[in-house]
């Protein structure tokens, strides 16, 4: 447990050396980098998986959903770690906190992988011009009545979780035991409200003050090499709106579309993921 912009998070950590942290998505918790963390701490880095702000065995605070301060936690939390900076991998809900803190906190942010999500520019242009998109995102419409879909997340056992995760993920995932975690996992008290904060911030805010304040500092170039990756099977976030967002991105970067993979790639695919974000750390030519 660490302390970090006023609340206290749960990070497992594994290795010794540069610092890597990863930021699941929903509906998961750190247990989703389990490969990825030892992996990476036999090859010689420092892994570091946080449960997001909400998740896990992390504080659950009535407020602070938004990606400013998810951002800020994250960076937070490298920096209670002991280190200055770290290359920061995002998957989904993370990967959006990750997009922010390249943009907001750069110092802290060595490098960018975003996974299973755009930029939050090219996302929000996606569902204002794409009709797949928006067909695809329509569970966020669903997600704004107030206690409904924290009673559906819960109900029988997590039953509505195996149902997202078959449904966003590529054939032969969740196996039993991915399936049986993340049941349990959004079960935990003050979870399933606090998993639905983020998506009611993303749509309410579009018109309010706090929202354009948002986008117009989105708007500014994330300056750290940046690696996307994205399954090319994946329902929830079309490839072709991941495709685009190397227009806010003033480094070196790769775009990296996975086979047979939906949404979930450093899962479904946890030996194909893990090869190909170490090729890339080691891969000195990035940093120019």
């Amino acid at each position: 447990m660490v302390a970090a912009n006023g609340a206290r998070f749960h990070v497992a950590v594994a290795g010794d050396g540069p610092l890597v942290l990863f930021l699941h998505g929903f509906p998961e918790f750190w247990w989703a980098w389990r490969h990825q963390l030892v992996a990476l701490a036999e090859a010689g880095f420092r892994a570091a998986a946080m449960d997001l702000r909400g998740f896990g065995a992390s504080d659950k605070p009535p407020r602070g959903y938004d990606p400013m301060t998810l951002a800020a936690d994250a960076a937070g939390v490298i920096r209670s770690l002991g280190e200055r900076d770290a290359v920061v991998v995002g998957h989904g809900l993370g990967g959006a906190v990750a997009w922010t803190a390249g943009v907001v906190h750069p110092r802290q942010v060595r490098r960018l992988v975003p996974v299973s999500m755009p930029h939050p520019r090219r996302l929000r242009r996606a569902h204002l011009t794409d009709p797949r998109q928006l067909a695809a995102s329509r569970h966020l419409a669903g997600y704004q009545a107030p206690f409904a879909p924290e009673r559906r997340l819960v109900a029988n056992g997590g039953l509505e979780v195996l149902r997202l995760l078959h449904a966003w993920s590529g054939p032969g995932w969740p196996d039993g035991d991915a399936a049986t975690r993340y049941c349990e996992a959004i079960r935990i008290p003050g979870v399933a409200h606090c998993a639905m904060e983020p998506y009611r911030w993303g749509v309410r805010s579009v018109p309010r003050p706090d929202g354009l304040r948002y986008a117009r500092r989105m708007s500014s170039p994330v300056t750290v090499p940046t690696l996307q990756i994205h399954g090319l099977l994946d329902p929830a976030v079309a490839v072709r709106s991941a495709q685009g967002s190397d227009r806010y991105v003033e480094a070196d970067y790769r775009l990296h579309l996975m086979p047979g993979v939906g949404h979930f790639p450093h899962e479904e695919d946890a030996s194909g993921f893990t090869r190909v974000l170490l090729e890339w750390l080691r891969d000195a030519r990035v940093d120019g």
